[in-house]
């Protein structure tokens, strides 16, 4: 009797393993050419105290030497309250990124000088008004690069951790959140989990500060 229990907590416990690693959105691309920029295949999103924590794992590295010219340039969309009426306005009727209230574009960058290259990788976070007709129209929040904000950006491997200031008061927020990814030339996909007004909003574990 004891072993069955014991047997019957492990399943449980590993179990509970397998849901806590379930993205939110998940993708799975054709077959893709080198040539190709890296395409996100994980999508984790979350609340995380005050913020909004997302880790984005790619198909290949998303930046450096290995992607050249052609590393990732991925935006995901955050519908923080969870309503298409506010934030942005796709002229596309039913549109799955209408009500997006933050989007998220996470960029290997290169930029030369003087004979050399210098590479990153940058992310950018706009905040989506109910006026914004595209990602473009909304106004920056945060501008982050790998090397001088680890504590809200960090690399590791293919896989890249954000954490997103929610304290802007004119942010929307609710007790679901959904999330958007559109991979080019493919279909939107779209995903959901607890809002910052959800019971038990805030504890997520997604991004670890400093991480390496």
């Amino acid at each position: 009797m004891d072993r069955r229990l014991a047997l019957l907590v492990a399943g449980l416990a590993a179990a509970q393993a397998v849901g806590k690693d379930k993205p939110t959105v998940a993708y799975r691309p054709l077959a893709t050419d080198e040539e190709d920029r890296p395409v996100a295949t994980a999508i984790f999103a979350g609340t995380q105290g005050s913020n909004y924590a997302l880790r984005v794992d790619f198909d290949k590295t998303p930046w450096g030497e290995d992607c050249k010219s052609r590393c990732a340039n991925a935006t995901v969309l955050l519908d923080t309250d969870g309503s298409r009426s506010t934030g942005l306005q796709l002229a596309q009727k039913g549109a799955p990124e209408t009500g997006a209230d933050l989007a998220v574009t996470i960029q290997g960058a290169r930029d030369y000088r003087e004979g050399s290259a210098d590479v990153r990788l940058r992310v950018k976070v706009r905040q989506l008004g109910d006026d914004a007709r595209t990602v473009e129209d909304g106004s920056t929040l945060q501008e982050l690069d790998h090397r001088n904000d680890a504590e809200r950006l960090v690399v590791e491997g293919k896989s890249v951790f954000v954490l997103v200031d929610a304290t802007s008061g004119t942010l929307p927020s609710g007790p679901a959140m959904r999330v958007v990814y559109h991979p080019p030339g493919a279909k939107p996909v779209v995903g959901s989990t607890k809002g910052m007004l959800a019971p038990g909003a805030g504890q997520s574990k997604i991004f670890k500060e400093r991480r390496r």
